[in-house]
């Protein structure tokens, strides 16, 4: 298959303009600046069936057309490089290794909704992701890519690389819009959305790294080469970053719809030392595990993932073999949202601390049965009854483990030991 968004990736000097200029970097920047009517690129992006990357699957175009043309506001694009979800790395290869598909993209991007100022908000522990995109801007500008009268066409665009300050509730768009305005990373109801109220009051629109890189392919490739890839209504490729009890772990780049069963173990060498898969997990800490029986028939695309009983979010594969405790893998997940959630709504603030400190009881030998029940009880009260979906990120994994391992959980109950490392 041809690489769309890895094609950079493993090149010498991959992080340079000059390479990526020697590659056919800028020429669909330029096409756009020179040859095309905002309108007519957003018509192309929506022809490509380009769906948003960072997890919710939105499609792009789509997302652009809502901001509005007649506001007299000044129109913002954001670039949401705040990749903190647990078993996720896909955006911060892109980021390390090909900055100016990132750049490229995030101008497209602004030049469709006709922004003059861009932001590139990157989570604040990637210190070495954040240094090659700020020299890698400092090479777009020089070469006249990004500032006043870009190729003499009189648009005028500005981008800016953010750090934050390592909030994984960031990622959120709108808790990312409050931490860029300088205030705490608190998400915001919706509506009004950001494309009309967002960065500073004013109409924005936020990307996934993933779904920006691409951009320039499709542009200089066009809509329908895009379209022709992956299922009829998951177009084009994904980044998947695998990790775990997996042979060949790394970033893959597949076409949507492809075999989950055979990406793990033909192109992923699957579970190392003749062990058996137990579980994996397919979109990243906040999805539910499948068992091996499930994923059988579950091809790599948004609606078969979902109709599997999890959902494709970020891509993040974590793969676990049969020496892993279930109640360990989800204490570890539940004490990472428990840690995160940022404390604005009574749901997630208090449930998420009371089922990781359940699941740290059972998993130290004080847990009682009816302590399961409880916990789907927890996390059915905070399902859908926060401000953004971080509640459903933490509850949706923690009822998964409880549901599909009760055997598991039960015999750690009834021996207070876990009943698998011995």
């Amino acid at each position: 298959m041809e690489k769309l968004l890895l094609r950079n990736i493993g090149i010498p000097d991959s992080h340079m303009l000059a390479t990526y200029e020697s590659r056919g970097g800028y020429r669909s920047w330029r096409k756009v600046v020179e040859t095309m009517k905002p309108e007519q690129l957003i018509d192309e992006v929506k022809a490509s069936g380009l769906r948003g990357r960072g997890g919710a699957g939105f499609p792009t175009g789509m997302k652009w057309s809502f901001v509005p043309k007649d506001n007299p506001k000044p129109k913002y694009l954001v670039c949401n490089a705040d990749e903190s979800e647990p078993g996720t790395f896909k955006d911060r290869l892109l980021i390390e290794q090909d900055p100016h598909a990132l750049i490229e993209g995030t101008l497209i991007a602004a030049y469709a909704i006709q922004s003059h100022a861009a932001f590139i908000y990157i989570r604040g522990e990637l210190a070495f992701g954040a240094n090659r995109l700020h020299r890698a801007v400092d090479e777009a500008y020089r070469a006249g890519f990004v500032g006043k009268n870009i190729f003499g066409s009189g648009y005028d665009l500005e981008l800016i690389v953010h750090r934050g300050a390592g909030a994984y509730i960031c990622g959120e768009e709108t808790a990312l819009l409050s931490s860029l305005e300088g205030g705490r990373g608190w998400p915001k109801v919706k509506p009004p959305f950001p494309a009309t109220h967002g960065l500073f009051g004013c109409p924005t629109v936020v990307n996934n790294v993933e779904t920006l890189a691409v951009l320039p392919w499709i542009i200089e490739r066009g809509p329908a080469a895009y379209a022709a890839m992956g299922t009829e209504k998951s177009k084009g490729t994904k980044l998947f970053s695998v990790s775990g009890h997996i042979a060949r772990p790394g970033v893959y780049e597949l076409e949507m719809g492809y075999p989950f069963k055979k990406f793990l173990e033909e192109d992923c060498g699957g579970v190392p030392g003749g062990k058996k898969l137990k579980g994996v997990i397919p979109g990243g800490g906040s999805m539910p595990i499948l068992r091996p029986e499930e994923i059988e028939k579950v091809n790599l695309d948004y609606e078969s993932v979902q109709a599997a009983g999890s959902l494709l979010g970020s891509g993040g594969v974590i793969v676990m073999d049969e020496t892993t405790c279930m109640v360990q893998a989800a204490w570890n997940i539940a004490r990472f949202y428990a840690h995160e959630s940022c404390g604005q709504c009574s749901p997630c603030r208090e449930g998420c601390h009371w089922m990781e400190k359940i699941f740290h009881g059972i998993e130290h030998g004080k847990g009682e049965k009816a302590d399961l029940d409880l916990i789907l009880n927890i996390s059915g009260n905070i399902m859908g009854n926060t401000i953004c979906p971080f509640g459903d990120a933490a509850a949706m994994p923690a009822a998964a483990f409880i549901k599909k391992y009760r055997d598991e959980f039960e015999a750690h109950i009834a021996e207070k030991r876990c009943t698998v490392r011995h």
